[in-house]
């Protein structure tokens, strides 16, 4: 079976709506038990910061994954032609992996912060 960039593509669109739809369901049953009285509205708050740092780690990881591939395939063709392009090669696609650890950060500070 070969792996394609439309397949690709298609799993990334359904795992985003997944995710989308998934934030959907646990945002309203967290308003839907705040306005029963079930939990004060700091417990509210702390879930929607879970679920924004949840999804800045995911949405970054899933960027920075992409990049790499993109930019990991292609270095590897630049490499193979001209040797000398690996230390160039190798910096571009630390530069993708930056973006998961932006994200990894960013999701951290939404915990810390209150």
């Amino acid at each position: 079976m070969e792996f394609s960039h439309k397949s690709a593509k298609i799993i990334l669109i359904t795992t985003m709506v997944i995710a989308v739809a998934l934030a959907i369901v646990t945002s309203m049953s967290m308003v839907a038990s705040a306005q029963g009285g079930g939990g004060s509205s700091t417990s509210s708050t702390s879930g929607y910061r879970y679920i924004g740092a949840g999804l800045a780690v995911g949405l970054a990881g899933l960027g920075g994954g992409y990049a790499v591939g993109v930019a990991g395939a292609s270095a590897i063709s630049a490499i193979a032609e001209k040797r000398e392009m690996s230390g160039m090669a190798l910096l571009i696609v630390a530069l993708g992996e930056g973006i998961a650890i932006y994200g990894l950060l960013i999701g951290i500070l939404v915990l810390v912060m209150k």
